[in-house]
C-alpha cells in the first residue's frame, strides 16, 4: 500500500498518464479543429473505423444487402488516433465525438444518427429486417440489444482498457473487470444454450451487435485474452461465435474500415460492393 494513490481535493487533467489513447481523451467536449467530413454518392453516408462498435454497422449493411435491400452505402474511415473525431465535421454528425455515425440522405429529417444502438434499430426499422416489428420477439430483441449496449464498456472500457492498453499493469481493476467479463459471458452461454441465436429462433441485431464484441473475444481476436478468460469454457458462445462468422456478409463488414491485419482484411472506405470483392480476392492469392 505505499504506492496507494490518494486523489486530490480537486481533479486536474493530466495528458501524460492515460497510456496509448491518452492524446486524444480530454474532459470536454466539442471541435478542435475545423474539417468537411467527405461524402459519397449513395443515400447512407457512414463515418466509422473497424473497431467492435463500428463493425456492428458495416455488418449490418452488408446483411441487408445480402438480403436485397436497397441499403448500398458509403462508409468513410474516422482514424480516432488522428482525432478526426474532434473535427468540426464529424462533431456535427455525433456532438460526442465517438464512431459509429451515420446519415441518410434520403431522410434528412432523421439526421444525423449516432450510437450503434440507435443505427442498428434505424436500419433494421427502414429496411424491415432483422427485427420483428412488435410482440414478444421484438421486446427480446431490444432485451439483448441493450444488455449489450450496457455489457460492452465494461469489456472495452474496463477490461479492455486495463489488462491491454493501460500504461500500467494494476491487478485491482483487471481482477474487477474480469470477474465482470466472466460473468457476462456465462449470462450470454446460458442464454445461447437455450437459442440458436442470443434472443431466440431468428439472427437479429442483438446477434449483429453482441458479435464484434464477444465473438471476436472468444476466437482469440480481440484483446488476445483467450487463454487468460479461459474462453473454452463457454462452449455456447463458441458454437454461436463461429456460425456468426461464416456468414458471408459477415465476412464483408469486418473488413470495413479496418487498417490492421491481414491484407485480405483490411479495407480504408468502402464505396462498392467491388471495394470488398477486391480485398476479399486477396486470400485466395
Amino acid at each position: 500500500m505505499e504506492n496507494q494513490f490518494v486523489p486530490p481535493k480537486v481533479w486536474t487533467h493530466d495528458a501524460e498518464s492515460g497510456g496509448k489513447w491518452a492524446s486524444i481523451n480530454r474532459p470536454v467536449s466539442g471541435a478542435t479543429h475545423e474539417k468537411v467530413l467527405p461524402v459519397g454518392e449513395h443515400d447512407l453516408q457512414l463515418y466509422s473505423l473497424a473497431t467492435p462498435n463500428g463493425q456492428k454497422i458495416t455488418i449490418m449493411l452488408e446483411e441487408l444487402l445480402a438480403l436485397g435491400k436497397d441499403a448500398e452505402y458509403d462508409a468513410h474511415i474516422v482514424q480516432i488516433g488522428e482525432a478526426v473525431q474532434f473535427s468540426s465535421g464529424f462533431v456535427e454528425v455525433n456532438p460526442n465525438s465517438k464512431i459509429p455515425a451515420m446519415i441518410d440522405k434520403s431522410n434528412e429529417e432523421t439526421n444525423p444518427i449516432f450510437e450503434s444502438a440507435s443505427i442498428l434499430v434505424y436500419l433494421a426499422e427502414k429496411f424491415d429486417a432483422f427485427l420483428p416489428k412488435s410482440g414478444t420477439k421484438r421486446t427480446q430483441v431490444m432485451n439483448w440489444l441493450f444488455w449489450l449496449h450496457g455489457s460492452a464498456p465494461y469489456l472495452g472500457g474496463g477490461f479492455g482498457h486495463f489488462y491491454a492498453y493501460a500504461p500500467e499493469k494494476f491487478e485491482y481493476p483487471i481482477n474487477r473487470f474480469t470477474m465482470e467479463i466472466k460473468r457476462q459471458l456465462d449470462v450470454l452461454d446460458k442464454q445461447l444454450a437455450k437459442n440458436e441465436f442470443i434472443a431466440g429462433d431468428e439472427y437479429s441485431i442483438a446477434d449483429i451487435a453482441t458479435w464484434p464484441w464477444y465473438g471476436n473475444l472468444v476466437l482469440g481476436v480481440l484483446y488476445e485474452a483467450k487463454d487468460f478468460l479461459q474462453v473454452e469454457e463457454y462452449t455456447n458462445v463458441q458454437r454461436w461465435a463461429k456460425a456468426i462468422l461464416d456468414r458471408p456478409a459477415v465476412q464483408r463488414g469486418r473488413i470495413v474500415n479496418r487498417t490492421w491485419g491481414e491484407p485480405w482484411e483490411q479495407l480504408e472506405n468502402r464505396h462498392s460492393a467491388a471495394d470488398i470483392d477486391k480485398v476479399l480476392a486477396l486470400k485466395s492469392k
